[in-house]
């Protein structure tokens, strides 16, 4: 019976949009057996994607009120669900497992459980980058943009982070995996972003952030660019609540769009383009900056292979002979993101065919 519950969890967690495939030798059900006794992964598949307080979900589920609210708010500090703490009151809802309970599981990393997640990202990555709905949206380095183009909002990190009111900063999840398995990455390892609308909000959080100010965001997002790292964050119009600061030798989603051969793992507005008479050839936005292998070299003539650049800018900012410019794709090639979560998700559901309206 214990192996039964664990198996209703996956069958949920694939139902959900983001999607849980199985596998044939079951590492799946050892990675949620290492997050979730029976009892909290009973109490997961009563949850839906939009917050409820205790109340709500006993009086929809049928559950004892008494001690729920300290089974939920448990569950929240081993990173299992997304809870928000108003002070008066707690709300909870579930998340899938990317973006959602992978990432919320970095204070709780041990070796075995980093190899297990290497071991499904074999499974797991065709399944989620092979899509039409990305999970991210590459924000380009701002001061990069021509001054003459007309940036979307979900295309500035400052109008992402002017939104929001509370902020905070933790380590890498991908960076971290890395360094358990003793192969560290060289870059800045405390880069990811956390952002809300409700002050306060990450002070004695359960995932343990670092609260900072909007100063010290701004920082950290300059710091990434110097260090070569891609801004990411969801592929949405509104809503953001992260920026993710990456590199292809860490981060799941470019080692997707590289190791995959897929671009379904990001969305971009952006290319980036060389004037040859400008450039003099000396390799830096190849070599040092571009993430994707998005830039070729021929008789040391460098050229910038468009289907592959992901528009994030790093390669214009080091370019000491200014030969390198940010262009705006044709209106026909760009793809306006969902609105909002709900929308992605309804997305998502179509394009894999789920119904997940039971959980919505």
């Amino acid at each position: 019976m214990t192996e039964d519950i664990y198996k209703k969890l996956a069958t949920v967690l694939d139902t959900l949009p983001n999607g849980f495939p199985a596998t044939e030798n079951g590492v799946e059900i050892k990675l949620l057996k290492m997050i979730f006794s029976p009892e909290d992964a009973e109490l997961f598949c009563d949850l839906r994607l939009k917050f409820e307080t205790p109340e709500q979900i006993a009086e929809r589920t049928g559950r004892p009120l008494e001690g729920l609210d300290d089974h939920l708010k448990s569950m929240w500090l081993k990173g299992q669900l997304f809870g928000v703490d108003f002070g008066a009151v707690r709300v909870y809802k579930m998340m899938p497992w990317v973006f959602g309970i992978f990432e919320f599981q970095l204070k709780h990393m041990t070796k075995e459980f980093v190899l297990l997640c290497k071991e499904y990202e074999k499974t797991f990555g065709p399944q989620f980058f092979n899509s039409k709905v990305p999970l991210m949206n590459v924000v380009p380095v701002e001061q990069e943009i021509a001054g003459n183009e007309m940036a979307l909002p979900f295309e500035q990190v400052s109008s992402i982070i002017e939104k929001g009111v509370s902020f905070a900063v933790n380590e890498c999840i991908c960076k971290k995996e890395n360094e358990i398995l003793g192969e560290p990455c060289k870059k800045p390892l405390e880069v990811c972003l956390a952002i809300a609308p409700v002050p306060n909000i990450f002070d004695n959080h359960p995932m343990k952030a670092r609260p900072i100010t909007k100063e010290e965001a701004y920082d950290i997002l300059r710091k990434s660019e110097e260090a070569g790292l891609v801004h990411l964050t969801s592929n949405i119009e509104k809503g953001h609540y992260y920026i993710c600061n990456c590199c292809s030798c860490c981060c799941g989603v470019l080692r997707g769009v590289i190791e995959l051969g897929v671009s379904g793992g990001v969305n971009s507005n952006y290319y980036a383009e060389i004037n040859q008479e400008e450039c003099v050839g000396c390799g830096v936005c190849a070599d040092e900056r571009c993430q994707v292998n998005a830039i070729s070299v021929s008789d040391d003539v460098y050229e910038v292979i468009p289907e592959k650049c992901i528009g994030c800018g790093l390669c214009i900012s080091t370019c000491p002979s200014n030969a390198i410019s940010l262009i705006r794709k044709n209106q026909e090639d760009i793809v306006m993101p969902p609105v909002d979560e709900d929308d992605w998700f309804r997305r998502r559901g179509q394009m894999r065919g789920v119904d997940y309206s039971r959980y919505a």
